[in-house]
């Protein structure tokens, strides 16, 4: 697929992996309607974009929400062609102090946000015998992390449920894989003392953390070869080789 003049959503695209999914696309020739929380597009996001897009506001933790963000993305452009399920939430807590309400934050946000979000472009794409969706998985959802049984257990979740609506899709032209990042530069990593960034890049073979737009490469390449579905592909500098 090429993704000239090609429709795609990619959710909790304000900043970071997903940001940089939605500018190659747009540099791509795509048309990209960007998602996030907040009510507008700050301008300082609007400013690093070049092409055609539109903004939508949706907040995906509720199946409410995500069907509305299906919808009204449906009625800006028309039929999606790509979609790429990238927002996501964390509450980090080790398991003995994990309250049920921190467990069922992250995986409505992370595992049934893309689930509602999904099953509501999939019956387009099936008319259109043609569509790529993309999850945002992790790492930690195949090796698990101490302090992230709600996170690991949702992003774990999102590598079955690729491989199955991959299955499900293959006979109709739709083809579904997922993406694993590991440490990618961040708000979040920048915030780290020096003490824990020596310590994960010790892990790291390539000794450094991911950038963004080294995620959005995959992505692009998920798009563009017609011949990959259900696979999850691992960016991580070889952290767990």
């Amino acid at each position: 697929m090429e993704l000239t003049n090609k429709i795609a959503l990619v959710t909790g695209s304000t900043r970071g992996i997903g940001l940089a999914i939605a500018k190659n696309f747009l540099q791509a020739g795509a048309k990209v309607i960007l998602n996030g929380r907040g009510e507008k597009l700050a301008p300082e996001v609007k400013s690093q974009l070049n092409g055609e897009f539109a903004y939508i506001s949706g907040d995906l933790s509720s199946p409410a929400g995500a069907q509305d963000l299906a919808k009204a993305a449906q009625e800006k452009f028309g039929p999606i062609q790509i979609l790429v399920n990238n927002a996501g939430v964390n509450r980090d807590k080790l398991l003995l102090g994990m309250k049920p309400a921190d467990f069922h934050a992250v995986l409505s946000t992370d595992l049934m946000g893309p689930m509602i979000l999904t099953q509501a472009l999939f019956k387009p794409m099936v008319k259109q015998r043609t569509g790529v969706i993309i999850n945002l998985a992790s790492v930690v959802g195949l090796h698990g992390n101490a302090g992230q049984a709600n996170y690991a257990a949702a992003k774990a979740g999102l590598v079955g449920f690729t491989k199955t609506v991959a299955r499900e899709g293959a006979l109709r032209g739709i083809r579904v894989n997922a993406i694993a990042p590991g440490m990618v530069d961040s708000a979040m990593t920048q915030a780290l003392s020096d003490k824990v960034k020596h310590q994960i890049l010790t892990e790291i073979p390539l000794h450094r953390l991911g950038q963004p737009d080294e995620i959005a490469q995959t992505a692009r390449f998920l798009v563009e070869n017609d011949y990959v579905t259900g696979q999850t592909i691992v960016v991580d500098g070889g952290m767990t080789m």
